[in-house]
């Protein structure tokens, strides 16, 4: 793929022209990504004794899948949500949010401490005194988000 970037002082917005033979997989990443950009923030929305309620992400500590429910666990308590876990991590920020195993993503903001004693995984006590597991599949990511 050849990128091109021309710099024009007299532009309003940024514009971005794709030039193609045809649609391609990672075509149709690329165009998933820019239309991802928008300024709008990301607010997910959470049940909880029949009412619903807008999470800023800031306040989820984690999100996982039980029972074939999703739920996010906040400060104030635990909420199901109506995304599935693949969505709801598309829809949160990636440098602040990382799946840490196929049931479960934590906010890295939340993480209060690591564990690294254990073989093959990773223990993380998060900021709500709960304790989470890095699944072996997923050590090798976290420790390169984490810089370990």
């Amino acid at each position: 793929m050849k990128l091109n970037i021309n710099i024009d002082a007299g532009a309003k917005e940024p514009e971005i022209t794709i030039i193609t033979a045809r649609m391609t997989e990672d075509i149709n990443r690329v165009v998933d990504f820019v239309s991802r950009l928008d300024d709008a923030p990301t607010i997910i929305s959470g049940i909880r004794e029949d009412k619903v309620e807008l999470l800023d992400p800031e306040v989820i500590v984690k999100i996982y899948a039980e029972a074939s429910k999703v739920f996010a666990q906040t400060e104030k308590g635990l909420y199901q949500i109506r995304l599935r876990l693949y969505e709801a991590e598309e829809k949160l920020n990636n440098s602040k949010f990382v799946r840490i195993s196929n049931s479960e993503i934590v906010n890295l903001k939340k993480v209060k401490s690591l564990d690294l004693s254990f073989v093959g995984t990773i223990c993380m006590e998060l900021s709500n005194g709960e304790v989470s597991y890095v699944s072996r599949r997923y050590v090798s990511k976290i420790k390169r988000v984490l810089g370990l």
